[in-house]
Parts: C-alpha cells; sequence; structure tokens
C-alpha cells in the first residue's frame, strides 16, 4: 500500500509540472468557417469607400492582409462606433479592426492586442469663429462648441481637455468636421491626419490653432475577454509585419500622403 502510494504522488508530480496545452478553441471556430470577420466604422483613412462603393483604407489594407497571410476570406462587418463593442461581445464578428485606441475603461470589455499603429489626436478650428485661437484655454469656455465622433475616443479627450466647452457627437468624422465647415462649431477634434488633411482641403475656412497633437494613441485590435489564442496569434502576426516594415509602410501612404485621394467618394 505504501508503495502504490509513492507511485500515485510520483505520477501526480509528474502531471502538475507538465505545461497545459493552451486552448485555440477560438482560433479553430475561425479556421473552420474559413472566414475571418472584421468589425470596423468608416472614417477617413483608416476605412472609407472608394468611388466603386469598396472598402479602401489603413484598417481595410490590414484585415485583409492578416486574413491572406492566415489562409482566410475576410468579411467586413461595418458598425456604428458607438456600438461597435457591444456588437463584438454580441459575437457579430471576430475582432475589431478599427483605429481603435487603447484605454482603460475599454480594456474592462474587450482584450487588447500588442498595439500595431500609434496616431494622435488634433483640432481643426473654423477660422471666422476662433479667430485668434491659439492656446488650450481659448477653446476651455461655455461659449465655445466642439465637434466630435460618437464613442470615439476624442470624445474622452475633448472632455479632459476642454471641460467647459460643450461636445457634440455625431455618427462619424465626415458630419463632425462638415459641422466645424457650416460655422455651427468652433473646432473639431479627431484622429490625425484627419485634422491636418482637412485643414489643407479646406485652407479657406479651417486651420490647425496647436502644433503639437493633444496626445498620441496606441491602436490595436481588440478581441472578446478570454480570448487569449486570438490575441497571441494576432500579436505575433503584428509583431512579424511590424519587423518586416509592412505596417509602417502602409501607415506611411495612408497617413503621410494624399496619393489615396482620388480614390474617395465625394463625402467622406
Amino acid at each position: 500500500m505504501k508503495l502504490i502510494k509513492i507511485l500515485l504522488l510520483g505520477l501526480l508530480s509528474i502531471a502538475v509540472s507538465l505545461p497545459a496545452t493552451a486552448s485555440t478553441e477560438n482560433l479553430d471556430k475561425i479556421n473552420e468557417r474559413g472566414t475571418l470577420r472584421v468589425g470596423m466604422s468608416t472614417f477617413v483613412p483608416w476605412a472609407m469607400r472608394d468611388k466603386q462603393g469598396e472598402l479602401i483604407g489603413f484598417e481595410i489594407d490590414v484585415a485583409k492582409r492578416l486574413a491572406a497571410d492566415s489562409g482566410w476570406k475576410v468579411e467586413f462587418v461595418p458598425t456604428a462606433w458607438d456600438g461597435i463593442i457591444p456588437a463584438l461581445l454580441a459575437s457579430k464578428f471576430d475582432v475589431i479592426i478599427g483605429g481603435m485606441s487603447i484605454t482603460e475603461e475599454r480594456a474592462k470589455s474587450v482584450l487588447f492586442t500588442t498595439p500595431y499603429s500609434h496616431s494622435g489626436v488634433q483640432v481643426a478650428a473654423n477660422k471666422i469663429l476662433a479667430k485668434g485661437f491659439s492656446q488650450l484655454s481659448d477653446f476651455d469656455s461655455r461659449r465655445v462648441n466642439i465637434a466630435a465622433r460618437r464613442g470615439a475616443f476624442t470624445v474622452q479627450i475633448a472632455r479632459e481637455t476642454f471641460p467647459k466647452a460643450k461636445i457634440l457627437q455625431f455618427d462619424d468624422d465626415a458630419q463632425a468636421f462638415q459641422e466645424v465647415l457650416n460655422g455651427n462649431a468652433h473646432a473639431v477634434i479627431a484622429s490625425s491626419p484627419k485634422p491636418e488633411q482637412e485643414v489643407i482641403k479646406h485652407r479657406d475656412l479651417l486651420f490647425l490653432p496647436f502644433t503639437k497633437r493633444l496626445s498620441k494613441g496606441n491602436e490595436a485590435f481588440a478581441v472578446r475577454l478570454g480570448e487569449e489564442d486570438k490575441k497571441a496569434f494576432f500579436d505575433k502576426w503584428i509583431e512579424d509585419r511590424t519587423t518586416d516594415g509592412w505596417l509602417s509602410q502602409r501607415y506611411e501612404y495612408w497617413f503621410a500622403t494624399l496619393d489615396w485621394q482620388d480614390q474617395v467618394s465625394e463625402g467622406q
């Protein structure tokens, strides 16, 4: 009996010392389906429609390359930004690839990958309404209206930076910028390079009141909490595409040039 007990204890110790096999059940579902379902929201130049109605942009390039490298097809699921996390949690798609900045609040609901891009937040202002404005304090007034995209990280930045101002929220960046162009808001706050590019397009109406960005963002893919296998897989892909320079090359094209502008449909 004593010998049997010793043998059992020995077997138990060996079992405990062996590493547990990581579950891949979430990746298996994508592999079985053969299609990666990507939740995204349209905003220039992350994702937008070209003149033929097809999706183009930095995020579209990223998702297509990820799927191709992984042997999957890709299905885009356009979703309103303020409902994109609930839609992920409701399993409407597998991952959010949509320029989502990592925040502590969001990390309570979703699991973020390692960052794959680093943008920032900038302000574009109406030349008439904000004439002479050059300091943060100039915009921090109850008389000032600041437009932003509903549900975006920029809303939080706007509230923290301009707590006295009235923050007007819109479903997409295009509507937020149009509000400023129409003279209904003093400024719009958005992720770069949208403010810089809109100022170039509308030099007669808009200007950049600040030379430095208000914040630097770290954008990541988002999956559901507990989906560690998907996070690990995506992390490795991001590492590989960062190392070979592909991510920086595509970011440079979409964010540092306007070579793609003629492809975009009007109103974006």
